[in-house]
């Protein structure tokens, strides 16, 4: 986490796995109590995935925390299961620069982005198959045409504040 910090090193998830994975059955166990997971996940093959959701657009500090978040998740999975296949991820939602690529400068240098983040299309699809993000952009546009007067009547009321 420290050479992350200090940009003593790139990002590098299955190396950071592997480092975590030497050390995860030595030395004195300490009970902690790591952030809770937003989804858990396994496979059919017993790859786990476990992912945190975040806003579009979090601070630099927020990254920092992140990372250490995923690290912690990698740790207490392999001090229980040092063969275990795990992937920790970041998953933000939506896309607030949509067409154009995600990019937040504040995550430079603390994820390893093929790896540890998964942004709209990208999540969606994850989760649920290809094309499922256009799908849930399909809903939501439905809903927004079918309920528009209700929402238009609920903004209202802060248009003169």
């Amino acid at each position: 986490m420290d050479q992350l910090t200090f940009a003593n090193v790139k990002p590098n998830k299955e190396k950071e796995i592997e480092i975590i994975r030497k050390v995860c059955q030595k030395g004195e166990m300490r009970k902690v109590k790591p952030t809770r997971v937003d989804i858990y996940l396994e496979s059919k093959n017993n790859e786990i995935y476990l992912i945190d959701i975040k806003t579009a657009k979090p601070n630099k500090g927020g990254f920092k925390e992140f990372k250490r978040t995923l690290l912690e998740w990698t740790a207490v999975v392999l001090a229980e299961n040092p063969n275990a296949k795990v992937n920790t991820l970041i998953a933000i939602p939506y896309n607030p620069y949509a067409p154009k690529p995600y990019s937040r400068w504040t995550m430079a240098g603390m994820l390893d982005l093929e790896k540890e983040l998964k942004v709209a299309e990208n999540f969606w699809d994850f989760l649920g198959g290809s094309g499922s993000y256009q799908d849930l952009l399909v809903c939501f546009e439905k809903i927004g045409i079918e309920l528009r007067r209700e929402i238009d009547h609920y903004f209202k009321k802060f248009k003169n504040k």
